[in-house]
């Protein structure tokens, strides 16, 4: 009776849907190392992919430093020489200037450019000499004119300009003291004196 017990017992095991707890155990650790794995391919494929990545962006910006310059053909042309300002009409206003330059192998040796002297006070310096003024000074008595200096800003197109300039123009109507105000403060007060007295 007792191999009858063991035997049913063994069939209900093997005909079971559950496997005994240690085959279980066993198949739970199997599955659990599977997924491990497969976490370790998807990483390495991940990094290895990075990698390459950054190998190609590395390739690509050596690719760019490595090609070779366009060469620069040095031309034998010199620098513009440009002559001064000269006014269309009048001593002021809009003119030209012309420009040369000299060499075998240029397309331009001469061109015209656009300029403008003033026709205020500092047309006298032309248009290529640009200057900062100090504010004007006090009225001379003896001279009737005030004056004004100026140190140089710059020198357009190589003018040769002088580096400190002084310009004076008239001053305004000149007021002298007036005597008559002192008179008429005078007048009054002697009035209200004689108003008292009476």
């Amino acid at each position: 009776m007792g191999s009858r017990y063991v035997t049913q017992a063994g069939l209900e095991l093997l005909t079971s849907s559950s496997p005994p707890p240690v085959a279980s155990q066993s198949a739970g650790k199997g599955m659990q190392a599977q997924q491990y794995q497969q976490q370790r391919r998807k990483f390495a494929a991940v990094f290895l992919a990075f990698i390459f990545i950054l190998a190609a962006v590395d390739n690509a910006e050596a690719g760019k430093k490595e090609k070779p310059e366009k060469k620069v053909k040095k031309s034998d042309c010199g620098e513009w020489q440009w002559s001064v300002c000269v006014p269309t009409s009048g001593d002021c206003g809009l003119g030209t200037r012309e420009g040369t330059r000299t060499g075998a192998e240029c397309k331009q040796t001469m061109k015209t450019q656009r300029c403008k002297i003033p026709c205020n006070w500092k047309k006298q310096f032309g248009a290529e000499c640009k200057y900062q003024f100090q504010a004007w000074g006090e009225c001379d008595l003896n001279t009737a004119l005030k004056t004004r200096t100026g140190s140089l800003k710059r020198a357009l197109h190589n003018a040769e300009c002088q580096k400190t300039v002084t310009i004076s123009k008239p001053c305004g109507k000149l007021t002298k003291p007036k005597p008559q105000a002192e008179s008429k403060k005078k007048k009054k007060e002697g009035k209200k004196q004689e108003k008292m007295l009476d």
